[in-house]
């Protein structure tokens, strides 16, 4: 019996095509595990006297932080403009007073159908690179705490156009657990126009 050529090609492309769509799914179990793993690690660290931002009185309480269901689509790769002129910029905290970020860069993506831009910052005091963007959207003082969220990412080299922003990585500052805390703001030209339903929830208290 003498078998078609093309069909060897169909059974060949089929085989391609299981093998891609195999990666597909371990990829986002890994990436699941991760961000998993990631959050039960900080709630380890939530639990413990130093580090903390929890009362005692908290921590007997506590078993674990409020999280969206981790979902990969939340993961962008947004087009990142550098400012050619990086200014310092007095940052205003909850307890009125300021800290010192310098002005990064512009991160641009679509979500829902609709352009939004994020200001990219850098602490200016300290050696430490990662870019720090606080940020608010539709879900705070609903779904998530109502002062605004943080979110943290790689450094860019220089050169590239883009930036990996992972919103399931999206954690809440200390004072949304303890108001003895002072925390960052998030500047007006951060404000999201859409609901960012991932990362970290508000924390209940009760």
């Amino acid at each position: 019996m003498r078998l078609n050529p093309k069909l060897f090609i169909f059974l060949g492309l089929l085989l391609v095509l299981g093998y891609f769509l195999q990666d597909l799914v371990l990829n986002d179990e890994q990436y699941v595990a991760r961000i998993e793993k990631a959050r039960h690690a900080k709630d380890d660290e939530f639990r413990r006297v130093q580090g903390s931002p929890l009362s005692a009185e908290q921590r007997q309480q506590f078993d674990s932080l409020n999280y969206f269901a981790p979902n990969k689509t939340y993961r962008l790769t947004a087009q990142f403009e550098p400012f050619s002129v990086r200014d310092t910029i007095a940052m205003r905290l909850t307890d009125g007073k300021a800290e010192k970020y310098i002005r990064w860069g512009r991160a641009s993506f679509e979500w829902q159908k609709e352009a939004q831009r994020l200001t990219v910052f850098r602490k200016a005091n300290g050696p430490d690179t990662t870019l720090f963007i606080p940020f608010t959207d539709k879900t705070n003082g609903f779904d998530t705490y109502g002062g605004g969220r943080y979110l943290d990412a790689e450094p860019v080299a220089e050169g590239d156009d883009e930036i990996v922003l992972d919103f399931n990585t999206a954690y809440n500052p200390f004072c949304a657990y303890n108001v003895s805390f002072a925390c960052p703001v998030p500047p007006a030209e951060n404000i999201l126009s859409v609901y960012i339903k991932a990362g970290e929830k508000t924390f209940h208290k009760d």
